[in-house]
């Protein structure tokens, strides 16, 4: 995508935007409703046409002031939220739709071997009301690979899904879309599932992409605080620097990327420790408000000298640390 813009009457939908996705990646694009996500997949897809840029698919131009190629004639899958499978046909007659030459016995073989690639070897004649909700999911992706697409477009397509079946469907989706090479643009409202899923992430907000870039980076350097609590709890701690090196409260920060004006940090409760207090620890001695178990990981709510709320995340498992304790960043 070039400098794409469009708008709904006097509404901007999206402004500006670039993104550029290789062959076997896979591109979220993240944002709260109206953040313009889905009108990008319209656009791409060629349901929409942008007002203003252009829209390239392996170095074709498919869209621009001049040119406007049709759904039909792009190299586009598309899977939705829900997965519009037709009632009438079963698995395998639903993957063979959208074929070309569908009554032919190499178009009969792709599809069974789409089916069996997303675990679905022994439902290929199952009517859709017959299938669970991540079974039928996996007939929408076979069916929209079939066609051969160098683009595949997810709009939201694992969010009615419970947990488990969520984490397993999406594995196999990407592992699909990855081994076939296909440059996927996935948009989702849930940060932990775009980190865990993307190798590029778009945050958009009124239509801009405000910041994009590998999930590591997003987590641990977003461009404002707004980014920063999009993907997860974050402290505010003051930082002054002397000579040269910035210090806190809670001890030395370890980086070179501080503007040296920089008056407080956002740090992530699990780059904080902490343990017993000392006499030595006086001035950072903090008080247990509350420890909530998260599973895997337990949150310790604290209260500062000052009676600012700190927050510090430690594993779960070891042993629970009460009454006044020293914060210490790690």
């Amino acid at each position: 995508l070039k400098d794409v813009s469009h708008s709904f009457g006097t509404v901007t939908a999206v402004s500006d935007v670039f993104l550029s996705i290789a062959s076997g990646e896979i591109h979220c694009l993240l944002g709260p409703s109206g953040s313009g996500k889905s009108t990008l997949l319209r656009i791409i897809s060629g349901l929409e046409r942008q007002q203003q840029g252009s829209v390239l698919i392996d170095g074709q131009k498919v869209s621009d002031s001049s040119t406007h190629l049709p759904v039909e004639h792009r190299a586009v899958g598309f899977v939705f939220q829900d997965f519009a499978l037709f009632p009438h046909l079963n698995a395998i007659r639903n993957v063979l739709f959208g074929m070309p030459n569908r009554r032919s016995v190499e178009s009969r073989a792709k599809a069974e071997q789409l089916l069996t690639d997303v675990g679905l070897s022994n439902r290929m004649k199952a009517m859709p009301h017959t299938l669970s909700g991540g079974e039928q999911q996996r007939v929408a992706l076979a069916r929209a690979l079939a066609r051969t697409p160098k683009v595949m477009l997810l709009d939201e397509p694992f969010s009615g899904l419970d947990v488990q079946l969520r984490a397993e469907l999406r594995d196999t989706t990407l592992r699909v879309l990855r081994s076939a090479g296909v440059a996927t643009v996935m948009v989702t409202h849930d940060p932990s599932e775009a980190i865990s899923c993307a190798d590029q992430i778009s945050v958009m907000h009124c239509g801009k992409t405000i910041q994009t870039g590998k999930p590591q980076d997003i987590y641990h350097q977003p461009a404002d605080e707004r980014i920063a609590n999009t993907f997860g709890m974050v402290n505010r701690i003051p930082v002054e620097t002397r000579n040269g090196i910035p210090i806190t409260p809670y001890g030395q920060l370890l980086t070179d990327v501080l503007p040296s004006d920089a008056s407080t940090v956002f740090v992530r409760p699990e780059r904080l420790r902490i343990k017993k207090s000392t006499a030595d620890d006086s001035k950072t001695d903090c008080h247990i408000e509350r420890i909530v178990n998260e599973g895997a990981t337990d949150l310790y709510e604290l209260r500062t000298a000052d009676n600012s709320r700190l927050l510090v995340r430690t594993l779960s498992g070891g042993e629970l640390v009460s009454g006044k304790v020293a914060v210490k960043i790690r």
